[in-house]
């Protein structure tokens, strides 16, 4: 199975449950095969949540939710070490992130402490309890869900735990003819009841292995060296793109290549991805903050405006 056949499946699946967000999907899936993770931002009732249960029952993969709350403990996330009476001895027993799909509904309720289980997870793909480290099995993939209108009891996300997410999104309001058609849809039962695994691990693998060979040009590599520069001189921002940033935004421009069934990466993936790649990693100061049009988002478009773009030969 291509990389191109493997996002229609998984787009024509979680489309039955949510309606006209097919460029959404597209770039949720290129993360999953770029083997990163994926922050929903937005308000209540937009689907964040439902939009990853789709995700994680098209996939015929172990899925676990966790909904963090400000009681929520590393141990509940990671696992931890009891002793059992019957054998006297200590046995571990495993956390909620021992799975393929985890969904860290709500993540911005839990404490820092909690939120920092997350770490090693999501950036090296193990966990350490006690001094013991366990990996965890492929594929692992975190969709996790936060309000942001809402700050009464919660947590803002440091910027390293944002750093480890290769994108954000912003779901937004669906279009009208997309909600008469949820509308129209929802009965007695929700349809994402009827849905179900069409994609195996297998399958996760295979696309995954296409998308990370698809080629990089120097041209185009130079047009994301070029990029990370500038939002590192521009002068609305005091924190701009890392070297781990670049490397997300080369794996999700060749993962949404593959998504579009092309060999090659060129400059119009990287502008197309760099709006969910970039902006929850910059730092703005404080004077832009304050102004509407200055904020990270806008800082990246006006980037990416003025980048001259390169013109890549094959």
């Amino acid at each position: 199975m291509t990389a191109q056949e493997f996002g229609k499946i998984l787009n024509d699946n979680i489309s039955k449950v949510i309606m006209g967000k097919s460029a959404e999907i597209r770039v949720i899936t290129a993360a999953l095969l770029a083997g990163g993770h994926v922050l929903l931002e937005d308000v209540p009732g937009t689907g964040k949540t439902m939009l990853a249960r789709a995700a994680a029952k098209s996939l015929d993969c172990e899925f676990r939710r966790i909904q963090f709350t400000p009681d929520l403990l590393p141990s509940d996330i990671t696992g931890i070490n009891f002793f059992n009476m019957k054998t006297q001895e200590f046995v571990f027993r495993r956390g909620s992130v021992f799975t393929n799909v985890l969904l860290a509904d709500e993540i911005n309720r839990a404490t820092p402490r909690t939120q920092s289980a997350l770490l090693e997870c999501m950036e090296e793909k193990q966990t350490t309890v006690d001094g013991e480290t366990y990996r965890l099995e492929a594929p692992f993939f975190v969709i996790a869900t936060q309000n942001p209108v809402e700050t009464a009891g919660t947590y803002p996300l440091p910027e390293a735990q944002l750093d480890r997410f290769i994108v954000r999104l912003h779901l937004g309001y669906s279009p009208r003819r997309s909600e008469l058609e949820m509308l129209a849809a929802i009965g007695e039962r929700h349809p994402i009841e009827s849905i179900g695994a069409v994609l195996t691990k297998e399958d996760i693998a295979a696309a995954s292995h296409e998308a990370l060979n698809v080629k990089l040009g120097e041209a185009s590599a130079e047009y994301i060296c070029e990029i990370g520069e500038a939002t590192r001189r521009n002068e609305k921002v005091r924190l701009g793109l890392s070297p781990r940033g670049l490397l997300a935004m080369k794996r999700m421009a060749q993962a949404y290549a593959a998504l579009g069934g092309s060999p090659f990466v060129t400059p119009d993936h990287i502008k197309a991805v760099a709006p969910y790649v970039i902006p929850h990693r910059l730092i703005c100061k404080e004077y832009a903050v304050s102004r509407k049009s200055s904020t990270a988002d806008e800082v990246v478009k006006q980037i990416l405006d003025d980048t001259p773009v390169p013109t890549e030969q094959f």
